[in-house]
């Protein structure tokens, strides 16, 4: 798909402001090239002794209602095309990211995110830039210069040819600065990109900075990255800054032409100093076109390398995707099975899980335990699809996940993270997704299910308490509990817990695990847990080393079939026997 094409779309939708902005636009030229005209009689009647008060008051009524007239019409103009430039970076942001919303979790496993956020914001404002002031640039330098070349030629052709001589250098400058710029504003762009996430990591992790006295280390870091920066942006200078000097001494060049033929001219009484004023003012409205000529190539390469880079994110497909025939799932009876499953990330030579046979009744609960990086949270992301296994399949209620709509899919399952994510909100935005329509009734019963309820309570605002950026008022196990009192919310068939009970004591661990045992029958339950005394009531427990089952059963059979299991059993059973002395 070739990068103009994006922009297209919405050219078309606003093509009546666009049409309106252009018109206006080229009527504000035709107002300008009056004036040099009114001047000239201005001057010849003076010249001539032959101006009286009235004439003199007509010429400055007439060159003060053309100055209204421009003011008028350079707002609509304004108003329309920066308008519309202004809707394209409205309509492209939010195409960028809901395409971004489309892509496969492996893609922002290998994609930083400050490369994302200077996508979504430096490269957007650049094709904002091209499409709103680069189309004004371009029209006055199309119709201006047309224009003012075309009264100068009626003035006195000898004289415009010589104005001219400077031209075609003109034109070679900037075809030979224009590839040039583009190379050089794309790798800007690129240190940009650098420089964005090198700050965003340090102000996403400034409490561990701090806590470590790492400040003047992550400093020189940001830095080093501003400076890559400034030294893009510096051998970009060297170039605009050859270019724009270049352009106006060739106009300059011109005006000097002007002035000595010129001047002669009148000398030689060939033309009239009231046509010298005229040819002089319409070179100097000339000067903008030629000096808008190269500003659009400077907007225009700038938007051109921003929108080939939002392009290569737009043309990238999602791993993950619908097949052509994939069926509707109704309401699943929530029965899961592995059949040979296995899976690698790509980055990573070794298989995260291989030959995973696995069957969970519909309406019962699943413990999954084993050392880190077995796999749990692996086997988790399977099911609904956050990724696809290389090998074998998954099936729901006896469908391959793979043969059925993504959405409906996804709407069935309920997943809580291993690492809780809050956003910027209140406790209730964060458990009901911001969803006005979730009652009262509902998010207490779900906080009351994940043990938050006598906590939400206990702040002042309740429910509306603000948690701040990703939960930083809470601490670990409030997070986690606002997590799952999310997932228990959700109307879900299948719930998915990676480590539920992870960051909270043993008290509030034995009464999430009593609302689990009591959602087990209505619900499909995976629960992947360190802590194993909180499966205890799982209907069958699999162990996971190396990505492989090694065992399964209920608790007591592991404890005997087992050797990993039992002894990190016990293990843990001291632990929390010391805890609780």
């Amino acid at each position: 798909m070739s990068p103009l094409s994006i922009i297209k779309p919405y050219f078309a939708e606003n093509r009546l402001n666009i049409g309106i902005g252009l018109l206006s636009l080229i009527v504000v030229d035709g107002l300008q090239l009056i004036v040099p005209w009114i001047i000239k009689w201005a001057v010849d009647d003076l010249t001539a002794m032959s101006a009286s008060t009235e004439a003199l008051g007509l010429y400055a009524g007439g060159v003060a209602g053309i100055a209204v007239l421009i003011g008028v019409f350079r707002y609509v103009w304004r108003l329309c095309l920066l308008g519309t430039s202004r809707r394209v970076e409205e309509g492209l942001r939010n195409r960028l990211f809901s395409h971004l919303q489309t892509l496969s979790a492996i893609y922002f496993d290998r994609t930083r995110t400050g490369d994302l956020m200077a996508h979504a914001t430096n490269d957007i404002q650049q094709v904002r830039m091209a499409t709103g002031m680069g189309l004004v640039a371009l029209n006055d330098a199309v119709v201006m210069g047309a224009a003012a070349i075309g009264f100068m030629a009626y003035i006195s052709p000898i004289l415009t040819g010589l104005v001219l001589v400077p031209m075609p250098l003109i034109a070679v400058s900037a075809r030979v600065f224009s590839r040039r710029m583009h190379r050089r504003y794309q790798s800007v762009q690129a240190s940009f990109a650098d420089l964005t996430e090198a700050v965003r990591e340090r102000l996403a992790g400034i409490r561990l900075i701090k806590a470590h006295n790492r400040q003047a280390l992550e400093t020189a870091r940001v830095q080093a990255a501003s400076a890559a920066y400034l030294d893009e942006n510096l051998r970009l200078v060297k170039i605009t800054g050859a270019f724009f000097p270049m352009m106006l001494l060739l106009t300059n060049l011109s005006m000097a032409l002007v002035i000595f033929f010129g001047g002669r001219l009148v000398i030689r009484f060939a033309i009239t100093p009231g046509d010298f004023v005229a040819f002089i003012s319409y070179l100097a409205l000339l000067t903008w076109p030629m000096m808008a000529l190269g500003w659009v190539t400077n907007l225009i390469q700038r938007g051109r390398a921003s929108l080939d880079r939002v392009n290569a994110i737009l043309e990238t497909r999602p791993a993950i995707l619908d097949a052509p025939d994939a069926r509707p799932l109704e309401t699943p009876a929530g029965e899961i099975v592995f059949e040979g499953v296995a899976f690698a990330y790509p980055e990573s030579g070794t298989p995260a899980l291989a030959d995973i046979d696995l069957r969970v009744e519909a309406g019962s609960v699943l413990g999954i335990v084993g050392p880190p990086g077995s796999g749990k949270t692996t086997l988790l992301n399977l099911i609904p699809r956050l990724y696809d296994p290389m090998a074998g399949g998954i099936r729901l209620d006896g469908c391959d996940v793979r043969g059925l709509r993504l959405e409906q899919l996804r709407a069935a399952i309920a997943c809580m993270p291993q690492e809780p994510f809050l956003f910027a909100g209140t406790i209730r935005d964060n458990i009901t997704f911001g969803d006005p329509e979730v009652s009262e009734q509902r998010l207490i019963e779900a906080a009351r299910a994940a043990a938050l309820l006598d906590t939400a309570y206990g702040f002042a605002q309740g429910f509306d308490t603000v948690v701040g950026e990703k939960g930083v008022m809470l601490s670990g196990g409030q997070k986690q509990r606002v997590a799952l009192a999310r997932c228990l919310l959700a109307d879900a068939r299948i719930l998915l817990l990676d480590d539920p009970i992870s960051q909270v004591d043993f008290e509030t661990g034995e009464a999430i695990t009593r609302a689990l045992r009591r959602c087990a029958g209505r619900r499909t339950i995976l629960i992947a847990s360190h802590r194993l005394s909180a499966l205890a009531f799982a209907d069958r427990i699999v162990v996971l080393e190396r990505g492989r089952i090694t065992a399964a059963g209920r608790h007591a059979q592991l404890m005997e079939s087992s050797r990993y299991f039992a002894r990190t059993y016990r293990l843990q059973e001291i632990e929390e026997g010391c805890d609780a002395a």
